[in-house]
């Protein structure tokens, strides 16, 4: 991990901190990109783990977020928790809600859900996601969360 890398990941960790702690009153947005917490139950310790997330939207209570993990070659531990447990948490602002995840690697509901998300979060020109599957083998996935 390269200094900028480390400034991120340490940015990143403040602005869920804040979030989690103000009770959604700061952090709503990371940027201009829309922010969300997803609480998940830990696969192995069932204990509930908290995830930033920048995300999309598929029509209403139906969020989209990015296993990208900036396009590292492990896929982020809340995928592993929603692919154990797909029911989870949805917090929006100060808003939350349960939710069910739906993780899609492939089909037409991925391509759809891809487009938004890539729309949405631009880099150099083209989509933040699809820059992050250049850095990495594994198939980046894409989650629905349905409120």
């Amino acid at each position: 991990m390269n200094l900028l890398e480390s400034v991120q990941r340490v940015a990143l960790d403040v602005h869920q901190w804040l979030y989690e702690h103000t009770d959604g009153r700061i952090g709503g947005k990371v940027g201009k990109l829309p922010a969300l917490l997803l609480r998940t139950t830990g696969a192995r310790t069932g204990k509930t783990r908290t995830s930033a997330l920048v995300y999309g939207t598929d029509g209403p209570g139906r969020y989209v977020v990015v296993g990208s993990d900036g396009g590292n070659d492990r896929t982020p531990g809340w995928v592993h928790n929603l692919r154990a447990n797909p029911q989870a948490e949805v917090q929006v602002g100060r808003t939350r809600a349960a939710a069910t995840a739906e993780i899609l690697t492939e089909g037409p509901d991925f391509d759809r859900c891809w487009k938004i998300v890539n729309d949405l979060n631009r880099y150099q020109g083209g989509g933040r996601y699809e820059h992050y599957q250049t850095l990495t083998e594994r198939k980046i996935p894409v989650v629905v969360l349905s409120t």
